[in-house]
């Protein structure tokens, strides 16, 4: 919702006394029955699994936020808009400024963060100001990338595939590589949800040891740089041996 109105008249704002001030504003404000311009602010976050609206977002980094005033009732009035941008603990000014009616932010960096609007209706001298009662609100997550040391693609449905272990969150650059025993790179990945499936050009490859080197970086500026060897074991059956997502 939007909330805190207040109405100006220019000659009010000229006033050296406030209570005549007072007076003039109410004297040139619009009839109780007239429709007066109003907002309802929406925010529509797009993450990698879902896109949905809400006020507030707490989670895994980059996160898409899409801003839109819902404006209605203009009349003729002109709308002049303010997307403030803050981000906690830093300076109380806007880190960004937008002054579209819908704009859209990407955030890739960890921390809290609010979005507030504010609203300008002029029409001639008259000016009816809109502000945001309770701000939208971000909370990114720090980061976290974790890889197992072993897959069995054996079709059993359980580690089929090499990837990153569940759980990865406020990953903003992924790739992935993953080379012969000789040096050879064999396969490479940057979708992190993605991974090897244990072939080479189409062909199952040899059990044995592969290595893997995983490049990235995190919303809070943390990079990673992961080597290590990685057992391919297609022969393994998980569920007599409890599973091969090692350490």
């Amino acid at each position: 919702m939007i909330t805190n109105i207040r109405y100006r008249h220019g000659a009010a704002q000229r006033s050296i006394v406030w209570v005549i001030g007072i007076l003039l504003s109410l004297s040139f404000a619009p009839a109780m029955g007239d429709d007066l311009p109003s907002a309802s602010p929406v925010m529509t976050v797009q993450t990698t699994d879902s896109t949905y609206e809400t006020t507030s977002y707490e989670g895994s980094a980059p996160v898409k936020v899409t801003l839109d005033a819902g404006v209605k009732d203009l009349g003729g009035y002109t709308p002049i808009y303010q997307w403030n941008f803050y981000k906690s603990g830093e300076s109380e000014t806007p880190f960004l400024i937008r002054y579209d009616e819908s704009t859209e932010y990407t955030f890739d960096e960890s921390g809290s963060f609010t979005i507030q609007l504010n609203i300008s209706f002029v029409m001639g001298e008259d000016t009816i100001d809109y502000s945001q009662e309770s701000s939208f609100t971000i909370s990114i997550s720090t980061s976290k990338l974790e890889i197992p040391n072993a897959f069995s693609p054996n079709g059993d449905g359980q580690n089929d595939v090499f990837k990153v272990k569940e759980g990865h969150q406020s990953i903003t650059s992924f790739h992935g590589y993953i080379f012969s025993r000789w040096g050879k790179k064999i396969y490479d990945w940057t979708d992190i949800n993605g991974g090897w499936d244990g072939t080479i050009g189409g062909k199952d490859a040899k059990d044995g040891v592969y290595y893997v080197i995983i490049k990235a970086k995190g919303a809070d500026g943390k990079v990673y740089n992961l080597r290590r060897d990685v057992n391919l074991l297609r022969g393994y059956e998980s569920s007599d041996k409890g599973g091969t997502d090692g350490n």
